[in-house]
């Protein structure tokens, strides 16, 4: 459901209300408007700024319900585009309405360019607080790298604290692969900061697999990376190994994607590799990268 009373509650300062006028505002700036403005819901199309990868299936149909019953409340802001119109804010309800079966939804159009479309779509959306968190950090870069927005200036702007949008923007340092599950929801945002304390990439990716297959809390992960960071746990192996196994190591590590150790035998040429997995899958596709199998075959 739409929560435009709820958004105002929580102080916006400068956000959206700022950059979208209500429907009456919008009525005085444009001749055409009404406030009961309907457009064929076939003329609309999404906003290519729109910083939403995922869209929760199961949260549309929901809302579809709702439209099928109450009605879209607040209307989608869309700006004239060729013959049609583009959506600056409201692809959910957009998405939702088509599910309801709906064959028109009301609007309030905006005149605005593509930089003033792309503000508008990115601070909608960051003031919503339902992005996952890589949308909501990637959100912000785009600001600071489109408008060279300070991190004040964007605080200012959704709603939010320097530092919580700081602490949210650290995600994007992360390797892809952690992005992803972060993006997924299978490892907590608390956990992946942790993790980035770690300043291997192979290092970083194997202790994230760790914590998603342990279900580790934040406070667990951040012991982990303190023990990884003070070679706690392999400082005596290490103490063994010379600078060239150290760097075949280091090499199987960044090959395997998971924890490797060598461990060689006092006085003699001998040793073992130990190789960590986390979960059966984890295994095959260890497995998979050593032999080139697909095991179980």
């Amino acid at each position: 459901m739409e929560r435009t009373a709820s958004m105002q509650k929580r102080g916006l300062g400068r956000g959206l209300s700022a950059l979208i006028p209500s429907a009456a505002e919008a009525k005085a700036e444009t001749k055409s408007d009404t406030s009961n403005l309907k457009v064929s819901i076939d003329r609309i199309t999404p906003s290519p700024f729109q910083p939403r990868r995922r869209f929760d299936e199961a949260k549309i149909e929901e809302l579809a319900a709702s439209i099928r019953n109450q009605g879209i409340i607040q209307p989608l802001v869309v700006r004239p585009k060729d013959d049609a119109y583009e959506l600056i804010a409201g692809e959910r309800r957009w998405r939702a309405a088509m599910k309801a079966g709906l064959s028109e939804v009301p609007v309030v159009i905006r005149e605005a360019n593509d930089q003033e479309a792309l503000q508008l779509a990115l601070v909608e959306n960051l003031q919503r607080e339902d992005l996952n968190p890589i949308e909501e950090a990637s959100g912000y870069r785009r600001l600071q790298e489109e408008f060279h927005w300070s991190q004040e200036e964007m605080a200012e702007k959704v709603g939010k604290s320097r530092p919580a949008i700081a602490n949210a923007m650290r995600l994007l340092g992360l390797p892809i692969e952690m992005q992803h599950e972060v993006a997924s929801g299978n490892l907590p945002a608390g956990q992946a900061r942790a993790l980035l304390g770690l300043q291997s990439e192979a290092l970083i990716i194997s202790s994230g697999r760790e914590v998603i297959a342990k279900g580790l809390s934040t406070r667990e992960t951040e012991k982990l990376v303190r023990q990884l960071m003070s070679g706690r746990k392999r400082r005596r192996q290490v103490s063994l190994i010379d600078p060239d196994l150290r760097s075949i190591a280091e090499e199987l590590q960044r090959s395997l994607g998971t924890r490797v150790r060598l461990i060689p035998k006092v006085r003699s040429t001998k040793g073992k590799i130990e190789i960590e997995y986390y979960t059966l899958v984890d295994l095959e596709r260890i497995i998979h990268a050593i032999t080139g199998k697909r095991y179980p075959a």
